[in-house]
């Protein structure tokens, strides 16, 4: 019996599974056409952060550009005298040491790291930038504002520390817009699950033992999606450790041993006062 033939003879069965049939291929074509919005929609979000990714780079390349022009080349530094080029490096240092401070901000906050987790990803390539940048200008950094600095160094410390100004600036830009756009929404809701742990792992209203199982699931979500330092760990354990130990017993001292006694200790044997008198 053919396909068409059964049909035929069976007609009267398209009533009872025509429905459900057609539902289901609805569903189907429904979900389908979501699912190819939403990943038309997250295409476009990248496309565009991209953009201008890349419009603020080159805004900050001519900022760049025009922060050196204002400055004036090395024969210029060279003009100036040693006072004007100690204090010239003073602030060049000064720099380097505000661009450091906003860095660490990421570096050891976690909450920090967990919304904007591109500032951690050397993969990225704007925070790879940075980070050369950062080496460059940690290399040429003098020992202290005080030491004696010809012009040809002070004029590529000065550089250097420029190119790390601008390179952070546009890496803490790019992960703001972008935050966590980059993952999943299984790995975006494994983040969104650890930023609400880690406010009661910090909680001090909360018992030692919430803190210290909401800190491990801290752990455990980010796991594979964001890479702490060592540095970030040690400051997330101390912002937990005082209530963890609290929450220890304190150690009950042990009673000291004593020696025991009798029941009815001996008396010692007693020496006479006098010898006794001879017997006549």
């Amino acid at each position: 019996m053919g396909f068409f033939e059964f049909i035929g003879n069976n007609w009267w069965l398209w009533f009872i599974f025509g429905g459900p049939i057609i539902a289901g291929v609805s569903s189907a074509a429904s979900w389908w056409s979501k699912q190819s919005k939403l990943r038309h929609k997250r295409r476009l979000e990248l496309l565009k952060a991209k953009s201008e990714a890349r419009a603020v780079e080159m805004q900050a390349r001519a900022q760049l550009k025009a922060s050196k022009a204002q400055d004036g080349p090395a024969e210029d530094i060279e003009a100036d005298d040693a006072a004007s080029r100690q204090a010239r490096l003073a602030r060049l240092m000064a720099t380097h040491d505000e661009v450091m401070h906003r860095w660490l901000d990421y570096e050891l906050d976690v909450a920090k790291l967990i919304a904007f987790p591109t500032m951690s990803d050397g993969r990225q390539p704007l925070t790879a930038a940075f980070l050369r940048a950062k080496k460059v200008a940690d290399g040429l950094r003098p020992a202290s504002a005080d030491v004696k600095i010809d012009t040809a160094t002070l004029a590529e410390y000065r550089d250097a520390v420029h190119d790390f100004e601008v390179a952070f600036d546009i890496a803490e830009q790019d992960a703001r817009r972008v935050r966590d756009s980059g993952f999943t929404e299984d790995e975006r809701r494994r983040l969104d699950r650890a930023q609400q742990l880690l406010r009661t792992a910090v909680d001090q209203s909360a018992t030692a033992a919430e803190r210290q199982i909401a800190y491990k699931r801290v752990r455990e979500e980010l796991d594979g999606l964001i890479v702490l330092s060592d540095d970030a760990v040690e400051v997330l354990e101390k912002q937990v450790a005082p209530e963890l130990e609290a929450g220890r017993p304190a150690a009950t001292p042990k009673p000291r041993e004593t020696p025991e006694t009798p029941e009815h200790p001996t008396q010692p044997e007693r020496t006479p006062l006098r010898p006794p008198a001879p017997e006549a």
